[in-house]
């Protein structure tokens, strides 16, 4: 469980809305002794109440056949009391514990064995739980019925908390971690004097460690409660059975008697800029500026996220091109906090090592609170618009996060803001920005370093929130957007609308059109190139080359490149691998024969602007800096390297970061144009789309404009098979880190068509790939509350036998050797005696369950048929491997086991500050 900051306006790039029909006859059809009241329907969502005071949101959508419930109970850390901060996140874990009739165990048994997607987050003012899964009817009753037992009857014990305040003590120390997170949380504080959004949502370690059992279950008896809370539903499902369940599960829930306590505490208007300075170890900068703002409902807070975007976005942003492209800096930002009450807005910038702090803050507070001087263009308000509504359209074709996303409207006041917010961004107005910038974008409303005095404060008025009941209670919406086909997502269905073809030059091709909502469509471009010679030394250019695709392409700069992207309503992402480039990208049926053209530009037409490239540079080499004394980022470069044969240089070399900050220095520009003209071409590429489409236009195009690129050089795949390494011990030092993390790594002689791999696959769910269930995070989290994240991933190839199994946590330094007897201990039971029958069960069912959902995943399955036209492979390998992972027996899984899993062969690398841990303070 994390906590999560997410805005109404980000809110917009999570959500789904669909229409659900015969809302008056799906309430008509529910358990007649529970009534339910239609209170809403707009744009495809329909509100329901029950008589306890429960709000219920329906969003039904069929063209992708899972469902998500989310369920929302309006308590946060701003409800929280002197000494008890941090409690609504600690309660956030401890529903997890259990209830009489459902046990920690069988809860996050089940999460596991049904494959959903789960989490818990907390925020100032709401706290969500959100279950994803294969649509099924048994799966949405047990989600259902879970959530409403838990509502009421969660244990929150003080055995359960003894163990879990440690865990969120090492959240809270991987958050100590983060130089940002430290001084965002070091800035809210300053700014807000009295008001709780000044606290961190995590809490006060001393309050986490020493909360009372009976005030946590004070709050939790408060605020999880009906007339608190609002249910989600969203994806495919039964609206009419749907409502039935949710009465029948949630309807005996009685309404409190309890009045909740109203907020009334408001922060005062700032007198004049505040300072703050955090000093800790690291190698990256930060100049950062925040600003009071208006309550999520109010209009100006719309307004002030068009002027985020028009600050902080890159590359089109102005402090992008005020302190980047100047040099000044290698990377910024702009983040707004719309709560509900008065939040906040953040610009950020991030500096290397040898760049001035002083010369970043005067740019970035000249350029923020220069809006007088340099007025808003409706140039820029008009790309603000694109990008922000561009986003929100998007939307409305993921109804797997709908439900998630929309928990930050209805925190704010109503569900119904989501699309205020979007009608008020349509309607801005360069006037309106500029009013909004010369209220709230002044010094004496900053919180950036030091207080200033003034003869002559100016002061910004900070709005009181609307009242919302009457702000939505007419409000119609539009048309909801027309839904796409239901597409059953089984590997013969996939197989059978899936075609295949291969171009004169040997490009391969893979084609599955289908009705998707809001015509979206997506693709995968995968280019492989060179071979283990003509690559050598060539991995970092090749790198930055493809990092500089995006920075401009025939005609267009970098900001011209983005633009045209917005206007495509496109999103396109572009990396390198070894021997591959690989191009995701999404868009819109309407817009597919314009982007594959722009894609082919961008791929073989390059700006290659000189300054872009040192920006580049300068920006990887910062984020190389920034990783130096991290204890996760050590801890797997030092597994990476662990008995690398290969030569430096070679495709295969893992470098260290003192060698990719040299090979950095010593790469020219004119590096990365010869790589492209080397190794860019398409006669072993794969391109699969997936989605709404002309798929015999699609295929004529692709042909015409990818059809004759050949590359220069060859390609040959450079093989990595398996050697036996030898088993070691590494431990590394990172001074004033209050994290530490350990990684550990088995090779493996196996690739995914051995006859084992199924059954191994599940031995590793089991040991430590179940998410909250599995034996590692039995023991470290549930436990003994030493982590609060531990598992275990396998890795296992199509083409070489190099695989791997490996091991992972996060701890404090100070339970250093918890963690090294837990993961040994853990280990060598699983050889000596076994995994269980119920085990395996439940390991097979959350594999499945989790293949299944990732098949609805256009943008995956499109980089899965990619991928197996690589491999000479079709969606009967997926079936068939499905069909052995279902056939695995008991005695398979264990013979697997004591096979291929050997404790003495570990290798094991443990970062952190262990020279200056301290002991955990106990309860």
């Amino acid at each position: 469980m994390r906590f999560k900051t997410l805005s109404l306006v980000l809110a917009l790039s999570l959500g789904i809305v669909l229409p659900t029909q015969a809302a008056e006859a799906a309430v008509a059809s529910t358990n007649q002794s529970v009534a339910l009241t239609l209170l809403a329907s707009v744009e495809g969502i329909t509100e329901y109440k029950l008589p306890n005071g429960l709000r219920v949101l329906l969003a039904p959508d069929a063209s992708k056949p899972t469902t998500t419930v989310n369920i929302t109970y309006l308590v946060g850390s701003r409800h929280e009391n002197y000494g008890e901060t941090g409690m609504a996140h600690l309660l956030e874990h401890m529903v997890f514990k259990g209830t009489p009739k459902l046990p920690g165990k069988t809860i996050v048994q089940e999460f596991s064995k049904r494959g959903m997607h789960f989490n818990g987050t907390t925020w100032y003012d709401r706290t969500n739980y959100f279950e994803t899964f294969a649509t099924s009817d048994d799966n949405l009753d047990w989600a259902l019925q879970m959530e409403a037992d838990r509502m009421v009857n969660s244990f929150i014990a003080r055995s359960d908390l003894d163990s879990e305040f440690s865990v969120v003590r090492n959240e809270m120390e991987r958050g100590e971690n983060n130089p940002f997170g430290i001084l965002m949380q070091q800035m809210a504080a300053s700014a807000y004097q009295w008001h709780n959004y000044g606290k961190s949502t995590i809490g006060a370690r001393t309050d986490v460690e020493n909360v009372k059992i009976e005030n946590l279950q004070a709050f939790y008896r408060a605020h999880y409660q009906p007339d608190n809370a609002v249910l989600t539903i969203t994806g495919h499902f039964d609206p009419a059975r749907t409502l039935a369940k949710v009465a029948e599960y949630f309807g005996p829930i009685p309404k409190p008697d309890r009045v909740l306590p109203t907020s009334y505490t408001r922060e005062p208007v700032q007198d004049g800029a505040h300072e703050v300075t955090v000093s800790r170890v690291g190698d990256t900068q930060l100049v950062a500026a925040q600003y009071h703002i208006s309550p999520g409902a109010h209009p100006d807070t719309a307004l002030m996220s068009l002027l985020a975007q028009i600050m902080g976005d890159t590359p089109t942003g102005r402090l992008h091109k005020a302190l980047v492209e100047k040099k000044k800096a290698v990377g910024v930002g702009a983040f707004s906090f719309e709560l509900e009450e008065p939040g906040y807005v953040m610009f950020s910038v991030e500096l290397n090592k040898k760049q001035s702090r002083e010369a970043a803050r005067q740019a970035l507070l000249a350029t923020v609170e220069g809006i007088a001087k340099q007025p808003i263009t409706q140039v820029e308000l008009q790309r603000a618009k694109t990008v922000l509504l561009n986003n929100f359209e998007m939307t409305l074709t993921d109804p797997v996060a709908f439900g998630v996303g929309l928990s930050e409207a209805i925190a704010a006041g109503d569900w119904r803001l989501l699309f205020l917010t979007r009608d008020r961004i349509e309607a801005a107005t360069v006037a309106d920005l500029q009013r909004v910038a010369n209220n709230y974008l002044r010094e004496s409303n900053r919180t950036l370093g030091q207080f200033i005095p003034t003869d002559k404060p100016q002061r910004a008025e900070i709005p009181l929130a609307p009242d919302v009941s009457k702000l939505v209670a007419d409000y119609k919406g539009r048309a909801a957007v027309e839904a796409g086909e239901s597409f059953e997502p089984t590997p013969a269905n996939v197989e059978a609308r899936t075609t295949r073809s291969v171009l004169p030059n040997g490009m391969q091709m893979a084609l599955l059109p289908k009705k998707t909502r809001g015509k979206t469509v997506s693709g995968v471009l995968t280019l492989r190139m060179g071979d283990e010679k003509s690559l050598f030394k060539q991995m970092v250019p090749g790198d930055l080359a493809a990092s500089m695709l995006m920075r401009g392409a025939g005609k267009m700069n970098r900001q011209q490149l983005a633009d045209r992207l917005e206007q495509l309503k496109a999103k396109v992402a572009i990396g390198a691998s070894g021997q591959s480039l690989t191009v995701n990208f999404e868009t819109r049926r309407e817009q597919l024969p314009e982007l594959l053209p722009l894609l082919n530009t961008i791929l073989r037409q390059p700006s290659w602007s000189p300054a872009e490239f040192e920006s580049l540079k300068t920006e990887a080499l910062t984020g190389i800096e920034d990783q130096m004394r991290q204890p996760e980022a050590l801890a797997q470069q030092a597994l990476a390297r662990y008995d690398n044969p290969y030569p430096r240089g070679d495709v295969r070399y893992s470098a260290s970061f003192e060698e990719q900050i040299s090979d950095l220095g010593s790469v020219k520009l004119a590096d990365l144009k010869r790589f492209q003209q080397r190794f860019y071409g398409t006669q072993n590429a794969q391109l699969a789309l997936v989605g709404d489409f002309d798929a015999k236009a699609a295929a004529t195009q692709v042909q015409t404009l990818f059809g004759d690129w050949t590359a220069r050089e060859k390609y040959v795949r450079v093989s990595e098979p398996y050697r036996p390494m030898k088993p070691g011990m590494i431990k590394q030092e990172t001074p004033d880190k209050a994290n530490a993390a350990y990684f550990g790594g088995l090779p493996l002689d196996m690739v995914d068509t051995a006859p084992d791999y199924p059954a191994l696959a599940l031995a590793s769910r089991i040991l430590g790939g179940g998410g909250l269930k599995s034996r590692l995070m039995d023991r470290l989290r549930q436990r003994e509350g030493t982590s609060y994240g531990a598992g275990s991933w396998l890795h296992v190839g199509s083409t070489d036998n190099n695989g791997s199994l490996g091991l992972y946590a996060i701890y404090a330094p100070s339970n250093l050797a918890k963690v090294q007897a837990a993961v040994q201990e853990e280990v060598a039971k699983l050889v000596e005696t076994g995994a269980s029958q119920q085990e395996i069960d439940e390991a097979r069912s959350g594999i499945l369950q989790e293949a299944t959902i990732a098949r609805t995943l256009d943008g995956s399955l499109a980089g899965s048929l990619a991928n197996q036209l690589y491999l000479k492979r079709t969606m009967a390998f997926t079936e068939a491997l499905e069909t052995r992972l279902k056939a695995v027996t008991l005695a398979e899984v264990n013979a697997a086991i004591r096979k291929y899993v050997d404790p003495g062969k570990l290798v094991n690398v443990y970062a952190g500050d262990f020279a200056n841990a301290k002991p955990a303070v106990m309860k």
